[in-house]
């Protein structure tokens, strides 16, 4: 089994509530600035610490929500970007429970994002309310007591947060051997490998199985010698190593594990053939997960697979680009196909929560993998492994 990304936790609140202290007495360090005037933290902060009986997380302090100041409204915007990202919500209050504590429970109800409150500063004023449908944690910084804090982080995570989830697991046995092929061009980082294929060389041998690394073209020769159970391939390069491993042999690649592991494949499985639907003029949404250079005449969302779909298609195709987790567009219902990068640099609740809204205004949904897959007239090959769930 694999191991998803840190689970998220995120501190939010008004300003001068002690979030930033909180952080601080939370991990133990000096994460956070702590001073006296209000809105001493503008962007959000992340730290990441290990919580006995959990493991590595990332907290995450923020901004806070009635902040007016000339910069504010832009501030508040990045705390609430930032809270539908996160895992679990951790919001905390001091003096009053008022209507921005209560609009940010509503916003998590509404998002279905786990959550707790802490009353902070409990030595200056005593906790005198109770707030349906949550839980309370009495919190004072000066004297942190963190034993109810860490049970409540623990108590309110969701499993599905810092579980392990299916690469593998289910397809490759211990002893099989496993063709990995990775193309080393101008795509590729300096010096090493990207994340996807270091998960997957870390989950075969969890698995007990054989991990064979090759270039693309090295993969001709090796195979003239050798029959492995599987190939998976970098989807850029699917149309040659299609050509080169033998029908008989499964292929797939590292964005469709990772579309089956982060993403809703299902979905991506459905919204894939849309791509024959096609007219001129339609709009095209990707979404990247990651800040990576884009100065590549070979970057696989912004160049290769929208030059690749207008070849497939033969229609006048629009394109628009999403980078990291910003936020869906309002108007998201333009679109008629969106398609998710790998999303190896971010959590499957992060993913799931863009994909519900793009769902919601009715787009289609699939991934740079799948894509790259039909396009190239193999889509039904490389997901035919993963569509039967049965090792082979």
């Amino acid at each position: 089994m694999v191991k998803v990304n840190r689970p998220h936790i995120g501190i939010f609140g008004k300003m001068n509530v002690g979030k930033s202290s909180l952080i601080n007495a939370l991990t133990g360090q000096q994460v956070s600035v702590v001073a006296e005037h209000p809105g001493t933290t503008t962007d959000p902060v992340k730290k990441v610490i290990e919580i006995v009986g959990v493991g590595p997380v990332t907290i995450v302090d923020t901004a806070g929500l009635d902040d007016h100041s000339a910069l504010g409204s832009q501030r508040v915007q990045r705390t609430n970007e930032a809270l539908s990202q996160v895992d679990l919500a951790v919001l905390v209050f001091a003096e009053k429970f008022d209507e921005y504590d209560q609009t940010l429970m509503e916003t998590c109800v509404a998002q279905k994002i786990p959550f707790f409150f802490v009353h902070n500063k409990s030595d200056l004023q005593p906790l005198n309310v109770e707030i349906k449908g949550a839980d309370i944690v009495d919190f004072s910084c000066k004297e942190p007591n963190l034993s109810r804090l860490l049970q409540a982080i623990k108590t309110h995570l969701p499993k599905s947060a810092y579980s392990t989830d299916v690469l593998l697991d289910d397809i490759v046995a211990p002893g099989q051997q496993v063709v990995l092929v990775m193309p080393v061009d101008s795509s590729a980082p300096e010096g090493r490998l990207i994340l996807p294929q270091v998960q997957t060389i870390r989950n075969l041998l969890d698995i007990g199985a054989v991990a064979i690394c090759l270039k693309d073209r090295e993969l001709r020769s090796w195979l003239q010698t050798h029959t492995p159970h599987l190939v998976v391939t970098d989807s850029q390069a699917f149309a040659y190593v299609s050509s080169v491993v033998p029908k008989e042999i499964p292929l797939t690649s590292f964005s469709i594990l990772f579309s089956r592991m982060k993403g809703d494949f299902d979905a991506f499985l459905k919204g894939t053939r849309t791509i024959d639907n096609l007219n001129d003029g339609d709009k095209i949404l990707i979404m990247e997960s990651c800040s990576h250079s884009v100065n590549t005449c070979d970057d696989i969302g912004r160049t290769k697979i929208p030059a690749l779909m207008r070849k497939y298609t033969g229609k006048r195709l629009e394109f628009d680009v999403l980078v990291n987790l910003d936020p869906i567009p309002h108007d998201a219902a333009k679109y008629k196909l969106a398609i998710q990068c790998g999303g190896c640099m971010v959590t499957r609740n992060q993913i799931l929560r863009r994909l519900d809204v793009l769902r919601h205004a009715g787009v289609a949904l699939t991934n740079y993998g799948m894509t790259l897959a039909y396009c190239n007239g193999i889509f039904d090959r490389v997901t035919a492994v993963f569509r039967s769930r049965k090792p082979f």
